[in-house]
């Protein structure tokens, strides 16, 4: 592949995957997402997702099963269901798969007070896959589990993701 390049569209609450060509991008694979539920933003304690230029800059869960739930980024050994679910009220599940986004601006979405790696924004599996098309994150990038592990297969750490 010649390149792979991520966008993710707020407005429309979608993830492209595309491939970068001399002669034109092709689009690769088109993802529904939701978004944050306060809307798009940089700064640290909004709870908004963050716009510009990024990059996966780590990525956890390669061969975890549908649904492994995840805190700090390892495995919790749970598997998500409806009853784990009704025992944690509130939680705000990350489950199958995490894509850690790191910021490409200096002042925009890198650095003090906007940090997108610092403010632990991923693409990551969800447990509301009926609320994907609308904004309902905390700030992250939700796709439904099978959509966030194919994702994962096709796109190496430093692939760059631009949300706008």
């Amino acid at each position: 592949m010649n390149g792979l390049f991520i966008e993710v569209d707020i407005r429309l609450q979608q993830l492209y995957l595309w491939e970068a060509f001399p002669d034109g991008d092709m689009l690769i694979r088109q993802y529904q997402v939701s978004t944050a539920a306060n809307g798009a933003g940089e700064q640290d304690g909004s709870h908004c997702t963050p716009r510009g230029r990024h990059r996966v800059a780590e990525k956890f869960g390669e061969g975890a099963p549908l649904g492994t739930a995840f805190k700090s980024r390892q495995p919790t050994g749970e598997i998500w269901t409806p009853e784990l679910d009704a025992e944690n009220p509130g939680r705000d599940w990350i489950l199958t798969r995490i894509l850690w986004l790191e910021g490409l601006e200096p002042g925009k979405n890198q650095g003090d007070g906007v940090d997108s790696h610092a403010r632990y924004i991923y693409i990551h599996g969800t447990n509301e896959e009926h609320r994907l098309g609308t904004p309902a994150s905390h700030g992250c990038i939700r796709m439904s589990n099978a959509d966030v592990a194919e994702l994962f297969k096709l796109v190496p750490v430093g692939t760059e993701v631009r949300i706008a």
